[in-house]
């Protein structure tokens, strides 16, 4: 195999490793309502409408809450892995373990096996996109791995859009779950021929400290370049983590009518948010080849974030279809997480870039834990019933986002061939 076909098999493999990584990690958002609304009957009885719908929000996000859990977990042990012992052995440890668990998921019955497997799943899922990005960005030219990685994320996130339309075709949320694992499976085995990557070849047998995650924090540079990186990024989870996954209970509020929440279903939210994620993606990474910048195509993606979110408290409620439309524009808006995983495998040197490409974007996930915390925080002290906790959270979410950003160095074109001491 020539290095042009053995290149453009380690990106399809790397894109379509995201495709299901992505269709896994927000099925449960798709599923979540369908799920519960059958396991939880089997848990409480004599359960009345309401109080079916008020369990399924608080389990919902206790369940969502062990899958970042187990990807914050995981993020750090494949991370180190890759740069210990290779990226592809993250490949296959990573897609082998979610996939398992989420053929499993299929067959739950209860919120505790429930949340034990989107525990695994989530430590599963955590390997895949960080050494699939890594190997990409240390195969292809400094010129063009931006539009390699940018390939990588658009296909990636179509996954949810197929997560959200398989959910419609499925009789039950159990198959969807079932056909996520087997692709993963099927997917191990077109892993078969791909390369590891040369940089990291050459300092394999060196005695350079390789996975280190303790080299981020011994240097003052190194770890401020690593949390503007996911501070950065948050955003595109309080997005989906809240806005989009909640959206059902969240149009209700819009609207001033809790009844409301019916008209809407996280399924069509999400494949619609991420459909649009798509085509923000392929924007994202063609204006930063164009600018030969990722910080000012940064700076105007994370604005769009900021004008998107906004419409959706200040006009989401006036209908279902203005509601999606608003839906829309965020996930177009976020679709700069093509360049941030770009950003992110450019900021450190060789012996550790696997486990700060594999670590930071797990950490951006998993800031839906503290997310839904200071939303908790919020709540206390706004009360409950109204939008004001959630907008108050968003604005100081987006507002580390800009600081982190002014800071963050810019890395379009950087050389990628050194180690950190």
């Amino acid at each position: 195999m020539n290095q042009s076909k053995a290149l453009n098999k380690l990106i399809i493999v790397a894109a379509l490793g995201y495709f299901v990584d992505i269709y896994d990690l927000l099925l449960f958002g798709i599923e979540r309502t369908h799920s519960l609304n059958e396991i939880l009957p089997l848990q409480f009885q004599n359960l009345t409408a309401d109080k079916l719908a008020e369990l399924n929000a608080y389990y919902g996000k206790q369940l969502l809450n062990w899958q970042m859990a187990g990807m914050l977990v995981g993020g750090l042990f494949w991370g180190i892995l890759g740069d210990k012992k290779g990226r592809l052995s993250v490949l296959f440890g990573s897609i082998l373990t979610y996939s398992l668990a989420n053929i499993a998921n299929g067959f739950v019955n209860s919120t505790n096996w429930y949340a034990a497997l989107r525990f695994i799943s989530g430590f599963g899922l955590a390997g895949e996109l960080g050494a699939g990005i890594t190997l990409v960005s240390e195969s292809m030219s400094k010129e063009r791995r931006g539009l390699g990685t940018m390939m990588v994320a658009t296909v990636g996130v179509f996954g949810a859009v197929v997560a959200g339309f398989m959910s419609d075709i499925f009789p039950s949320w159990r198959y969807s779950f079932f056909f996520g694992g087997i692709m993963g499976l099927i997917l191990l085995f077109l892993r078969i021929g791909v390369f590891e990557s040369g940089m990291y070849k050459n300092i394999k047998e060196d005695t350079v400290s390789k996975g280190n995650f303790l080299l981020v924090f011994s240097n003052r540079k190194r770890l401020v370049k690593y949390l503007c990186i996911i501070f950065l990024t948050v955003p595109v989870w309080y997005a989906m983590g809240t806005l989009v996954i909640f959206s059902p209970e969240l149009f209700a509020k819009l609207s001033g009518d809790p009844a409301n929440a019916k008209l809407i279903t996280g399924g069509k939210a999400i494949m619609y948010a991420y459909a649009a994620t798509t085509i923000g993606n392929l924007a994202c990474g063609a204006i930063s080849h164009y600018l030969k910048s990722r910080k000012k195509t940064l700076f105007i993606f994370l604005s769009l974030t900021v004008l998107a979110i906004a419409l959706y408290f200040l006009i989401g409620g006036r209908s279902v279809s203005v509601f999606y439309g608003c839906i829309v524009f965020i996930g177009l808006a976020t679709g700069y997480w093509t360049v941030f995983i770009s950003t992110a495998s450019e900021l450190f040197g060789t012996n550790i870039r696997s486990t700060v490409t594999t670590t930071a974007p797990n950490f951006v996930r998993g800031s839906t834990i503290l997310i839904s915390y200071l939303l908790t925080l919020m709540t206390i002290i706004f009360g409950k019933e109204g939008l004001t906790a959630t907008i108050t959270t968003g604005v100081i979410v987006l507002s580390i986002a800009f600081v982190s950003l002014y800071y963050l160095e810019e890395t379009f074109g950087k050389d990628l061939n050194y180690i950190e001491e």
